[in-house]
């Protein structure tokens, strides 16, 4: 394609589209591997992964076979109906999660949040009806922006225009103290919602000592624990899951970005005691888990979460988090480098996160801000070590541009 077709491509989105999201100057048309390719010619870095989904990258052989084979059956079928994919796809992630016993499908991210708070309700429903329906999240938490997922977001900015929202919900912060979780998780929760690395929030991990604190305290009232892996779940740690490194279960766990490969999909594990909370018509949905999306899912998990892609995570993901924190001594703007296997964030004093990206753009390396004054680096899991060298060179180069 052309420069001129790449900028119609932009001028008739910018024409149609609403104006819901700031996007780059930028018209993709392919990629391959780690690599994004856009219409003008340029070929570009991705350190976003479409915001960690496309964990498997871009053109992965067996994906494209999956999804040639399953378009030949059916796209569709209902969740009236029984289909081979969307029961081998529970199981995989059954035995992939043994303190899970069902599962249940949707389509994204935010509808798996919405099915969680749901299901929470459902279970305090039976034991104290009207009495225990409140929820505890976290201060610069994201969960998403339909209204159940955006009460329990905490950024204003998200919240102010939809009030009234969902009532019931408390914000606390990460890491607080005994007295507070005890103070704010009493008798009246449901559930307490957490993601173990917070993604939007910049990149902050939950410490075991804190998931612990707070598996006790749900224990003690009979609230619901349900941990956010949508972004930091299957593989993106080094683990299949990111609660594996806190010593603790939770009661219900919602996925999604990754599980599809690029297709959309969501997901809710929930253990035993939930489950039987759960009866026919308490939720629905018409296209979660169809068999098309399912059986590409099957081959993308099994793919992630396998162990020679599990030691690739951690090998690659510590030269990453090594080369971030040479970047850090490197330039003193960087005030904090964190985050475990392939997702990182960078803390920058002085240069907003837009800047940086914006200057990593211009180096043709695609990053993502999470907040105000972090920056992502949630690159596809199948990353080699010679795209980790030019992302930490690219990067490296954006801030000096930045800060020159």
């Amino acid at each position: 394609m052309t420069q001129s077709e790449h900028q119609a491509i932009i001028a008739q989105s910018d024409k149609f589209l609403l104006p819901l999201y700031k996007r780059a100057k930028l018209a993709l048309v392919g990629g391959e591997g780690a690599w994004l390719h856009a219409a003008d010619g340029r070929r570009l870095l991705d350190a976003t992964a479409g915001i960690a989904v496309n964990a498997l990258g871009y053109g992965d052989a067996e994906v494209v076979a999956a999804i040639q084979q399953a378009a030949t059956g059916l796209l569709h079928s209902s969740n009236l109906y029984y289909t081979a994919s969307v029961a081998e796809l529970a199981q995989r992630l059954i035995d992939l999660t043994p303190w899970a016993s069902k599962v249940f499908f949707c389509n994204s991210g935010t509808e798996a949040i919405e099915a969680s708070l749901k299901f929470a309700r459902r279970y305090t429903h039976n034991q104290r009806p009207e009495q225990q329906t409140g929820f505890v999240a976290f201060n610069d938490a994201f969960h998403g922006r339909s209204m159940g997922a955006l009460s329990v977001t905490s950024r204003e900015a998200y919240r102010t225009p939809f009030n009234p929202l969902v009532p019931g919900v408390r914000f606390i912060n990460l890491e607080c103290d005994q007295a507070t979780l005890e103070a704010t998780i009493d008798a009246s929760v449901a559930a307490v919602i957490v993601e173990p690395i917070q993604g939007e929030g910049g990149i902050r991990p939950i410490s075991p000592e804190f998931a612990q604190a707070l598996r006790r305290r749900c224990d003690q009232v009979d609230a619901l624990l349900i941990f956010d892996e949508i972004q930091c779940g299957m593989g993106r740690t080094g683990d299949v899951w990111a609660h594996q490194a806190l010593g603790i279960n939770p009661d219900i766990m919602a996925l999604a970005k990754p599980l599809g490969g690029g297709l959309p999909i969501g997901a809710v594990l929930v253990n035993e005691r939930a489950a039987k909370a759960l009866n026919y018509g308490d939720h629905g949905t018409t296209f979660g888990g169809n068999p098309f999306i399912c059986a590409v899912a099957n081959v993308v998990l099994q793919k992630v979460t396998s162990p020679t892609m599990l030691e690739h995570v951690r090998s690659v993901g510590a030269e990453l988090g090594a080369g971030l924190r040479d970047l850090g001594e490197r330039f003193d703007v960087i005030s904090d480098v964190r985050g475990r296997g392939l997702m990182w964030g960078v803390e920058f004093k002085g240069p907003t996160a837009a800047q940086i990206t914006e200057a990593a753009f211009d180096q043709g390396l695609l990053l993502v801000g999470s907040g105000n004054d972090v920056v992502r680096v949630i690159p596809p899991l199948i990353i080699g070590h010679n795209d980790v060298e030019q992302l930490i060179t690219r990067l490296g180069d954006a801030i000096s541009q930045v800060v020159s």
